[in-house]
């Protein structure tokens, strides 16, 4: 019990972390691009593929890199992606040529593809359905939003004390951090590999078609949308996707199961998430010009000012852990997503030449990232109802997905957007009104996806209103996991009963494929996962 108790707090910090660098290292390097550009002689055009390498690695392998933790394991998928991330740092932080940096970039990239579905899948596999996966998915949510916003302050505070290489150095003490948490966390006792095969006729067409719509939309920045070279890129992707689609429904080992989708769960929740990142991942990016371009706030300023954000996504977290036994996860999207949707109109409305922090800022900032993050236990819930163990890293790539390419094309829309209302002002009443215009349709967008979530999602179910008193239980993660863990080791016969309409997805042994510390899964699979 002891041991076992040990072996998923560990495996929770080895998660957390690593979703933690993930985040950190989407938004770290941004604030650092014009000491780049001084320091190694990018050009304008060139000083955009430091952000872009690492986006079209991350985007376009995420699908191999769950389906890889599926086939291989997650300790092995989980130490490979360390290790090229952590080398990957090292190699940028002594770059000396744009083409070095570029390339650590993209080897990050890799890594990182392999890192986000890993840190998901071991929750989900890890904790049963219930009060204690709300738990650990409201803490998974609250690491993505502390890195986000570590990420922004740290890239400026690092590059004004120590240069731009620091922003890249910081990783490898993380790294090796999450490679002592993941022993401790008996990883490294992962199954032998069972031979089975990757299926690679899709992993090609999906990494191409997805690898190519992310280049296709994160090029708009400089190549207009209407033009060739962007419609060809689209249409290429398209194709390319269409393809894999169909590869996909012959496969005896797919890279993604078709029936995975038919669920209505896990399509609202890869729906949601496309949305949720296309509004919120464009709205940070507004927020941050608006305050440096507007405001006139400097980098580090700016980054200390995104940090109300990631409290309202810390308290949002802790209220949907204990809501979504109450209100089942549709409602509970639906009522984050409107919240979240309510302070981006706050920002949309208030973004102007003459704003102020209070209310330009702070408080759109607060509802909006409380919303956010009611988001995250319920997004998570739902992306993994009915999944079985073996398919874990599989609906977790998808997520990741879904939240990679929401957030690319919702980027490269809403510049366009922005673009085409500020016009050739550069004024910062112009500029503002720019801003204003994006954020109005990031709201539209939260909007639209709180309505695709009551519809597709039950509302609170049987299961959920039993789960209340376990719900506001307030011991921690790992403990209320203990009570299951002792009827296991009890027997089947000692097992508890999974209680009325539900359904089993696999055998209890399967719990135990990634590490002996491991919670069975198996069981209910309702509206509460």
């Amino acid at each position: 019990m002891n041991d076992q108790s040990r072996h998923t707090r560990w495996l929770l910090v080895a998660a957390l972390t690593v979703q933690f660098l993930v985040a950190l290292d989407m938004s770290v390097v941004n604030v650092a691009l014009p000491d780049m550009r001084r320091d190694l002689g990018f050009t304008p055009q060139g000083l955009l593929w430091v952000v872009n390498a690492y986006a079209l690695a991350f985007g376009g392998l995420l699908m191999l890199g769950g389906r890889l933790a599926d086939l291989l394991g997650s300790r092995r998928v989980l130490t490979a992606g360390l290790a090229l991330f952590g080398a990957a740092s090292l190699a940028g932080g002594v770059a000396w040529s744009p083409a070095g940096l570029v390339a650590a970039r993209a080897v990050q990239g890799v890594g990182a593809a392999a890192l986000a579905p890993v840190a998901f899948a071991l929750i989900a596999i890890a904790f049963p359905a219930g009060p204690a996966r709300s738990r650990a998915l409201g803490l998974w949510g609250m690491a993505g939003a502390a890195g986000g916003a570590v990420g922004v302050l740290a890239g400026g505070v690092l590059t004004d004390v120590a240069g731009w290489r620091a922003v890249m150095l910081v990783n490898v003490p993380i790294v090796a951090f999450v490679l002592v948490g993941s022993a401790r966390a008996g990883l490294e006792r992962d199954r032998p590999w069972t031979g089975a095969r990757l299926d690679v006729a899709g992993a090609l067409l999906a990494t191409a078609g997805t690898t190519l719509l992310v280049f296709g939309l994160v090029r708009t920045s400089t190549v207009p949308w209407g033009s060739a070279r962007t419609l060809g890129t689209l249409g290429a992707a398209v194709l390319l996707l269409a393809a894999f689609a169909a590869v996909e429904l012959r496969a005896r080992t797919p890279l993604l199961r078709p029936g995975l989708l038919k669920g209505r769960p896990v399509l609202a929740a890869n729906l949601f998430c496309l949305l949720l990142s296309s509004g919120q991942f464009a709205a940070f990016y507004f927020a941050s010009l608006y305050m440096q371009q507007v405001l006139d706030y400097g980098p580090t300023a700016a980054g200390v000012a995104f940090l109300p954000f990631s409290a309202g996504v810390v308290a949002g977290s802790l209220v949907a852990t204990r809501a979504v036994a109450v209100l089942g996860t549709g409602r509970l999207l639906a009522l984050g997503g409107l919240l979240a949707a309510l302070g981006l109109a706050g920002f949309a409305a208030t973004a102007r030449a003459d704003g102020g922090f209070l209310y330009s800022i702070l408080g759109p900032s607060l509802v909006c990232s409380v919303g956010v993050g009611m988001c995250f236990v319920p997004l998570g819930t739902a992306a993994t109802t009915d999944v079985a163990p073996e398919e874990a890293g599989m609906a977790s790539g998808l997520l990741n997905s879904a939240r990679q390419v929401g957030g690319s094309l919702g980027l490269a829309v809403l510049v366009t957007v922005a673009a085409r209302v500020t016009g050739d002002g550069g004024r910062p009443a112009d500029l503002a009104a720019g801003y204003s215009a994006a954020f109005w349709v990031c709201a539209g967008l939260l909007v639209i996806a709180a309505l695709a979530a009551l519809v597709l999602l039950p509302g609170r179910g049987r299961p959920a209103v039993e789960a209340v008193a376990k719900a506001v239980d307030p011991e921690a993660v790992a403990t209320a996991a203990a009570p299951e863990i002792a009827a296991k080791a009890a027997g089947p016969e000692a097992a508890p009963n999974p209680g009325p309409a539900t359904t089993p997805v696999a055998r209890p042994e399967n719990s135990r494929k990634n590490f002996p510390g491991a919670v069975d899964p198996a069981g209910s699979r309702s509206t509460q996962g």
